[in-house]
């Protein structure tokens, strides 16, 4: 359980440098908002967000930096804190990446290839490192969630729980995109077992959500917004209200 503050987090994910949103983690089924994820970064700052998350897509897959221009015309654009996630899965990627102004960087499938790396990263940049752990029936996905591990999410959680991660960054593929709502339960669960604050993902869909996350017994350090934002389903205003009781 977390004392930490409830945070939103709009999300950019980029592919081929534009800003879309995937559902259920598809990079077939995308759906393109924009070609200029610079000022869509700005727009979210405007709108009063305090963070920003990022997802380079196509880094997922290749593992390796793919939209690194986007990201910097982001960094550029605005002074909001941006983590990233996507193709970091060494020190000297994480290390530029920091060095080029990210607030945070997400080690997501590197965690269960590579999780030696994960605690150096955690160790060599203290408070600047997430652990995504993305789920697919309750276990781990991997590799821009092509591949599923048989490792319980709660279990890859529990290895990391002394690692000094930042936050972790839950999120069930099956609702991302879908607006069906976050697998709250699961997210829940996450928080009640590891001491790191969990921040929920994939389906957000409403302000009573937002709310009901934030309320949560077990300590839900935040909740990252996509396609609910993107489609007007749910106004900046209306979230960030919800997020802050």
């Amino acid at each position: 359980m977390s004392s930490t503050p409830f945070t939103l987090y709009p999300a950019i994910d980029l592919k081929g440098g534009e800003v879309v949103r995937l559902r259920r983690g598809e990079m077939a089924d995308a759906t393109i908002y924009s070609d200029d994820p610079a000022a869509q970064a700005a727009s979210f700052a405007a709108a009063g967000f305090g963070w920003l998350h990022v997802v380079d897509l196509d880094g997922a897959f290749a593992g390796k930096p793919a939209n690194a221009a986007a990201v910097r015309a982001i960094l550029a654009a605005t002074a909001m804190p941006v983590q990233l996630g996507g193709g970091i899965r060494n020190m000297a990627t994480a290390a530029a990446w920091l060095e080029a102004g990210l607030a945070r960087i997400i080690l997501g499938s590197v965690a269960v290839k590579d999780p030696a790396f994960v605690r150096e990263a955690c160790r060599a940049f203290p408070g600047q490192v997430a652990l995504g752990i993305d789920a697919k029936g309750g276990m781990v996905a991997t590799e821009g969630w092509a591949e599923v591990s048989d490792i319980p999410t709660i279990d890859l959680a529990r290895r990391f729980a002394d690692a000094g991660a930042a936050a972790i960054i839950f999120t069930d593929v099956e609702r991302d995109g879908m607006l069906g709502g976050a697998n709250a339960e699961a997210t829940r669960a996450l928080a009640a077992a590891v001491a790191v604050p969990v921040i929920a993902s994939g389906g957000v869909a409403s302000a009573a959500e937002i709310t009901a996350l934030r309320a949560a017994p077990e300590g839900i350090a935040g909740a990252i917004l996509g396609r609910a934002l993107y489609d007007g389903r749910m106004s900046p205003a209306e979230a960030l209200a919800a997020s802050q009781g």
